[in-house]
């Protein structure tokens, strides 16, 4: 794994895409070392608001080094990541966490879903995952950020909480209402809907894994502020918990306590 660093970063370009869902483009070599399911660290300048925010990377250009952050507004930090224009600097420690296993789904069939915010990690994974994939986006309502891009890399089912577009309800609806099946499930989403994912994995006897959202503080597993259960004992803390930062953020459902 690539060494973690704090690098200055500069816009490439910012677009609300949905509201309060904003798309901010990053030139920076850390696009060299980054996966799908992994995530940054990205620092306000505002000194009144210390700790860095945690974004996944939705998309990845390798070629021209640049990141795809998609985030939504969620208070002082993130409504200052907005005003951001195209030549403005960032701080962004990266790359961090450990992205999802790839490999555990060649040549399978492949439920990858996402849920709300939960949603734009899953773009890279669909762009790079070369497999029979599903691809099950839950939304709030019509606002259906990315939907071309992700049917673009896999057929595409949406649900939405109000039923204004796709199935009504959750993932899970759109699962049972398609009658879709699969190998492999990798996730990301809201706790609940990753509680679940983890239920139906074990019921019908498929490999799942989850992309667990925790409010970070550190994000370099020092400060053990994004800890979750686990079956096994950490070898860090020598109790049943994992850093979320490091450890993961994928972990593999049957693994965790959620």
């Amino acid at each position: 794994m690539a060494q973690k660093k704090k690098v200055i970063t500069t816009v490439v370009s910012q677009t609300e895409i949905a509201d309060n869902i904003y798309e901010l483009w990053l030139e920076t070599d850390l696009a060299a070392a980054a996966k799908a399911g992994q995530f940054v660290a990205v620092y306000p300048n505002n000194a009144s608001t210390l700790l860095p925010r945690p974004i996944s990377i939705c998309e990845i250009d390798r070629n021209k080094e640049r990141l795809r952050l998609v985030y939504r507004i969620a208070g002082k930090g993130t409504e200052e990541f907005s005003t951001y224009h195209s030549g403005a600097k960032l701080a962004v420690l990266g790359v961090l966490g450990n992205g999802f296993p790839i490999e555990k789904a060649v040549g399978k069939k492949v439920f990858i879903m996402g849920g709300g915010i939960g949603i734009p990690p899953m773009l890279e994974l669909a762009r790079e995952l070369d497999a029979d994939k599903k691809i099950i986006a839950g939304y709030r309502d019509k606002n259906l950020f990315l939907q071309d891009e992700l049917a673009a890399n896999g057929q595409l089912y949406i649900a939405t909480e109000d039923g204004s577009a796709g199935s009504k309800g959750t993932v899970m609806d759109a699962i049972r209402e398609n009658d879709l099946s699969a190998d492999v499930i990798m996730a990301c989403g809201p706790m609940p809907m990753l509680r679940a994912i983890k239920q139906y994995a074990a019921e019908n006897d498929i490999d799942a894994y989850i992309s667990l959202e925790e409010r970070m503080a550190c994000g370099v597993g020092a400060c053990l502020g994004c800890v979750c259960r686990t079956k096994e004992v950490d070898a860090h803390s020598h109790v049943h918990n994992a850093r979320v930062c490091t450890d993961g953020p994928v972990f593999e459902a049957k693994e965790v306590d959620i």
